[in-house]
C-alpha cells in the first residue's frame, strides 16, 4: 500500500465559456474501471444533446489503468489533454468528463487542447483535492479529569483526532502518521503523566484537505 497519494473529493463540477462554446467539467473519484465507465455513461445520458462528451481516467496504485476518449473531437485534442492534467496533478482514482456544447466558432487543435485542459483544471480545483495518508489508529482512554487538557492539545497537534467516546472514561480515537507511532506514545505518556490507556487500532487511509 502507498503511504500516501492524492485524489479528488467524491465529486464536483464547473464550467467555462470559450469562444461561445460551453465546456462543463465533471469530476468523480472512482476505484474501478467499471465505476469510471458508469460515471461517463451517466454524464453522456445527462448531456445526450451535447456536441461532445470527452473523458479520461486514471486508476490504480501505480496508475495502471489509464484511458482517454476524444468522443468525436480531432484525435488527441480532448481525452489526452484531460488525462495529462490528471498526470500533472498526480491524481489517482480520478475520472473526468468534459461536455462541450459547440458555440459556432472553431478553436483549432491548439485551442481545443487548451480548452479541455483548462476546463479539467478548473473542475478539479472546484471539486477539491485531498491527500490520503496511511495512518495508524490509536485509542487513548483517560479519566474525565484529563478530558479538557488532552482534547485541546490533540486538536492543536499534527495528529488527527477522529472522534471522542464518552463512556465510564473518555476514549480518544487518534490517527498517527506511519513511522511516528513511538514518538506519539511517548508524547501521550508525558502529557498524561502515564495516566492513559493506549491501544493500537486499525491502520487506514485518512483524508487531509490540500
Amino acid at each position: 500500500m502507498l503511504s500516501q497519494y492524492y485524489t479528488v473529493k467524491p465529486s464536483g463540477s464547473d464550467e467555462i465559456i470559450i469562444q461561445k462554446s460551453r465546456f462543463i467539467g465533471y469530476v468523480r473519484r472512482v476505484e474501478t474501471e467499471e465505476e469510471a465507465q458508469t460515471f461517463i455513461q451517466e454524464i453522456k445520458k445527462k448531456h445526450h444533446d451535447a456536441t461532445h462528451n470527452c473523458s479520461a481516467y486514471m486508476i490504480g496504485e501505480n496508475d495502471q489503468i489509464q484511458k482517454a476518449n476524444d468522443d468525436g473531437e480531432p484525435s488527441g485534442t480532448a481525452g489526452v489533454p484531460i488525462l495529462e492534467v490528471l498526470k500533472k496533478q498526480n491524481l489517482k482514482d480520478t475520472a473526468v468528463v468534459v461536455t462541450r456544447y459547440f458555440g459556432g466558432i472553431k478553436l483549432g487543435a491548439g485551442g481545443l487542447i487548451r480548452a479541455y485542459s483548462s476546463t479539467t483544471s478548473q473542475a478539479i480545483k472546484t471539486t477539491g483535492v485531498v491527500k490520503r495518508q496511511l495512518m495508524q489508529g490509536f485509542s487513548i482512554t483517560v479519566d474525565y479529569t484529563l478530558l479538557g487538557k488532552l482534547e485541546n492539545t490533540l486538536r492543536n497537534s499534527d495528529y488527527i483526532l477522529e472522534e471522542i467516546n464518552y463512556l465510564d472514561k473518555v476514549a480518544f480515537i487518534v490517527f498517527v502518521e506511519n513511522g511516528l507511532e513511538d514518538k506519539f506514545i511517548e508524547w501521550i505518556v508525558d502529557l498524561t503523566n502515564d495516566q492513559a490507556e493506549i491501544e493500537k487500532k486499525d491502520v487506514k487511509y485518512i483524508e487531509i484537505e490540500v
